[in-house]
């Protein structure tokens, strides 16, 4: 299968290792592109929070968390949902070649009000 234009590094090492390992259907490699860029995302937006840091200093002088580590954290839960939905092996859970079965994909959790 032809790697999407336009990865970069991880998208492009995310694409390799999934696509040399499975089959994949139309509708899951439209899945995997998706979860190609955004895997590109992610890296690019963990570049922004190394080279500046968590926390960073507003106009107005008050300290707080850097724009690019909240979309780094979301970037990350889209990416999870995506992995999930084209159903990729998480670690060692299953046998070389195995996918997992359909697995539901949850929304974001809320917390219990007391």
């Amino acid at each position: 299968m032809e790697e999407p234009e336009g990865l970069k590094a991880a998208g492009a090492a995310l694409w390799s290792s999934v696509t040399a390992e499975f089959e994949l259907a139309e509708h899951e490699l439209s899945l995997l592109r998706e979860a190609c860029f955004t895997a590109d995302v992610c890296a690019e937006l963990a570049g922004v929070v190394e080279r500046e840091g968590v926390m960073i200093r507003s106009r107005l002088g008050e300290v707080r968390t850097h724009p690019a580590l909240v979309e780094l954290r979301n970037q990350r839960v889209l990416l999870a949902r995506l992995l999930v939905a084209l159903r990729v092996p998480l670690g060692e859970e299953e046998g070389e070649g195995d996918r997992p079965p359909v697995r539901a994909v949850r929304g974001a959790y809320q917390p219990r009000s007391a």
